[in-house]
């Protein structure tokens, strides 16, 4: 089976739909899911320590015409715990903290340690593929090393531990082609010919 990972969406209507329009395009049998931080949060770390009760529109930007773009299953990332934090509503608690899709797993990220250059500490998994964001970089990790990737070229994955970041859709317009049966991943970038 084919799936489509974006994350990162933070709110971006137009980065949104230039990636949902080239998954429609390049891969429309696709099973599209969100790999969290689909809203932006407008309460920074240090303020939503404190920051309660907030109305939603304070709390979060939501965009005329953003919700309808997101029409696919989603894992919670911490822009969305934060918008909860804040508001005190629980409006995103029935997105999980993890999904386990066909020899996959997919978390937004933010719940492990990440070094000082942005490297994930990547968890130890059950399947041994975790695809991932949060960080807003693209990347192949296997063995704490980061791998050579390219755009739109598919990527043979051996039956071992891998980690993939499928980068931003936000201000980047990254996402990720993940192909269950082909055991491949391609990196994708919507405007890239």
């Amino acid at each position: 089976m084919k799936y489509a990972l974006l994350g990162d969406l933070h709110s971006n209507v137009e980065d949104t739909k230039a990636v949902l329009d080239q998954i429609n395009r390049y891969a429309p049998d696709a099973k599209i899911i969100g790999l969290g931080d689909l809203y932006e949060c407008n309460i920074g770390k240090r303020k939503a320590e404190t920051a309660r009760d907030l109305p939603m529109k304070k709390a979060a930007h939501m965009p005329r015409g953003f919700a309808s773009l997101l029409t696919f299953p989603s894992v919670r990332g911490n822009q969305e715990e934060r918008i909860m934090l804040v508001t005190g509503r629980e409006d995103f608690e029935h997105l999980p903290e993890k999904m386990i899709i066909d020899g996959a797993v997919i978390m937004h990220g933010h719940q492990w340690k990440w070094t000082k250059g942005w490297l994930p500490v990547l968890p130890k998994t059950d399947p041994p593929l975790l695809i991932f964001g949060h960080s807003h970089v693209a990347g192949l990790y296997r063995k704490k090393k980061r791998l050579p990737m390219e755009y739109g070229e598919p990527v043979l994955l051996k039956k071992k531990r891998y980690g993939i970041n499928a980068g931003a859709v936000w201000g980047a317009r990254e996402w990720v082609l993940y192909d269950s049966a082909a055991r491949t991943v391609t990196f994708m970038k919507a405007g890239l010919a």
